[in-house]
């Protein structure tokens, strides 16, 4: 039996509580029916039904943001070190169901396990970073002035709403739950509904940990009724968001009239810039590994590869030799590198840019086609002789397809790069000290890395700007989102107080 026959096998056991049970609401530490009845999840693997998932709207929303409320107090003035215990608890359930939770992971979304395997593991250290922060995150400051005695300190900010997107679902949802949960506050949870299996695992897991009832709930179903229920909600004093651009513009319109604080992590046309003096050999392999991991489906993949004249032929030949040997296949298959899309909705939208980047003028290197009939595969895709006011070089595709622009000067380059309603992220590749730090510091993103791809770092800052986003994630920039400032001053004397009315 091959590795691919022995995670399917595993699978199978893993399905067959969903595939009987279905998915249920989970609410102040019960299962519950959605109030708009059911809705199927489907595979993109082979297009099968894997379950029925409870379709949750404004009642249930309604329900468990009562519940989270009603659990606040207890939650936020649990000692922290008791709090702490709980989540390194989940941390430590998370790492011992590891692999079940990978296995549901590829069959829901279509992720391959070669990345799966290792964003379960993630969301434990999310769980285990955060814990670590419990005890000092409401510490503030001594700000003494001539009359007073000036402290500060950090008080959980109350219920919070989480809505998490479908490209690895799991660590995502641990990435925005985690730090919530460390602050103090209580969660309503909103999955994508295109991946709710291991959104369930979460909160069983967390309550199997110790977690109070309450303090995370969870609610599945669409974002036109339970995300927007969710953001209209009173109770819920801020919503933590991961998804398109246009989604998020929305979550602000919704959350408006309750003064809602959101955080938005959103999307990106991000550039990766090779300079003719880089180590081309290293940035080649962090160029393929940015779009084409995690099948493309990721925010902070480097969509639009910006290369410099003088090398472009050398390395595009070599981008199109390893862009067709990547090997698409089963997500159950350790060998393989990219599975499918995750739904037929997306598939479509993805494989509309083949014609897209033909009437463009582009040239389709690479790919450009779609694999089997089975599930929503496609080829890993390179469209050279592009320009950066092609479709292909300024909509968000969000799958395994990567745009080729030339660049002659440095100038040139940083135009092309800045030239974006997004900014997300940019990847530099120079062995030129002055000119990464003059680059890097007029590029237009949050996140930069230089000579390097992605590489997360837990105490520092995630988030974009313009269309990719509002605030921060990471380190104490979470808490400074889950938590409100609070100042109290002490007089020190008998200063004089202006006297009315005598």
């Amino acid at each position: 039996m091959t590795t691919r026959d022995e995670n399917i096998k595993k699978l199978e056991v893993l399905l067959a509580r969903f595939r009987e049970g279905g998915i249920q609401n989970r609410i102040a530490g019960e299962d519950r029916p959605g109030s708009g009845g059911v809705f199927d999840t489907i595979s993109p693997v082979d297009k099968s039904l894997i379950c029925k998932v409870a379709r949750g709207g404004p009642e249930d929303i309604d329900a468990a943001a009562l519940a989270a409320a009603d659990a606040f107090a207890g939650w936020r003035d649990m000692p922290a070190k008791e709090r702490r215990a709980i989540l390194i608890r989940v941390a430590e359930a998370i790492e011992a169901r590891a692999e079940e939770i990978a296995l549901c992971e590829c069959w829901d979304t279509g992720q391959a396990f070669k990345f799966m395997s290792k964003a379960a593991l993630r969301g434990a250290e999310n769980f285990r970073y955060f814990a670590d922060q419990v005890v000092q995150a409401r510490d503030g400051q001594h700000l003494k002035s001539p009359t007073l005695m000036n402290i500060t300190t950090r008080v959980p900010i109350g219920p919070v709403g989480v809505i998490t997107p479908w490209n690895t679902p799991f660590m995502l949802s641990t990435w925005k739950i985690a730090p919530a949960l460390a602050a103090g506050c209580t969660v309503v949870h909103k999955p994508a509904e295109a991946s709710p299996l291991t959104a369930r695992l979460l909160v069983e897991i967390a309550e199997e940990a110790g977690l109070p009832k309450g303090v995370l709930n969870t609610v599945n179903g669409f974002g036109e009724e339970a995300g927007k229920a969710l953001c209209e909600h009173p109770k819920i004093r801020a919503i933590a968001f991961v998804g398109e651009s246009r989604t998020g513009s929305l979550i602000t319109k919704q959350g408006a009239d309750t003064l809602k604080r959101n955080h938005l992590e959103l999307g990106g046309k991000n550039p990766v810039i090779v300079f003719d003096d880089a180590d081309l050999d290293r940035a080649l392999d962090a160029v393929i590994f940015m779009i084409y991991s995690i099948n493309g489906e990721r925010c902070t993949s480097s969509s639009r590869l910006l290369v410099q004249d003088s090398i472009r032929a050398e390395f595009e030949a070599k981008l199109i030799e390893r862009v067709n040997t990547i090997r698409v296949g089963h997500p159950l298959d350790p060998k393989t590198e990219i599975g499918p899309l995750i739904s037929e909705e997306h598939y479509n939208k993805v494989t509309a840019y083949f014609d897209i980047a033909k009437q463009d003028g582009a040239t389709i290197a690479a790919g450009g086609e779609t694999v089997g009939d089975e599930g929503f595969f496609v080829r890993p895709t390179l469209f050279t002789n592009a320009t950066n006011d092609m479709r292909i070089a300024r909509e968000e595709i969000f799958g395994p397809v990567l745009t080729a622009i030339p660049f002659s000067t440095e100038d040139e380059a940083l135009q092309l790069a800045n030239d974006t309603p997004y900014g997300l992220t940019g990847y530099v590749w120079t062995n030129d000290l002055t000119r990464a730090l003059r680059f890097t510091d007029r590029l237009e993103a949050g996140m930069i890395w230089v000579n390097s791809e992605n590489v997360r770092h837990l105490p520092t800052p995630f988030g974009g700007v313009k269309s990719s986003g509002i605030g921060r994630d990471g380190g104490d920039w979470s808490f400074e989102f889950y938590m409100e400032q609070k100042h109290i001053g002490f007089a020190t004397g008998q200063h004089k107080i202006t006297r009315l009315g005598v």
